[in-house]
């Protein structure tokens, strides 16, 4: 079974947010990892799920979803913060 990637709606954004994911779970897990391939297997790790690196196709869909949404999660957390932090510079 092949892995499946959400689509972006700016295709050439991939980048750009898998730096930021990395970055941001990095502050969340107190961690310094560089490849964003690894931050759901840290999350997997910090959350007691299983997760291997060659496949996961017998994983649950509730783990799967656990470790999905502890990411992007504190990721629109992040989002948010900076949205708030812009309109309170913008309103100075």
């Amino acid at each position: 079974m092949t892995r499946r990637r959400r689509r972006l709606l700016i295709s050439h954004a991939r980048e750009e947010v898998d730096e930021f994911k990395t970055k941001v779970m990095n502050k969340v897990l107190g961690t310094n990892i560089l490849d964003p391939n690894d931050v759901k297997m840290e999350v997997a790790k910090q959350l007691d799920i299983p997760l291997n690196q060659s496949g996961n196709g017998d994983i649950r869909a509730e783990d799967a979803g656990k470790i999905g949404g502890a990411i992007g999660g504190q990721m629109v957390k992040e989002m948010v913060r900076l949205a708030q932090e812009s309109l309170r510079k913008s309103g100075e």
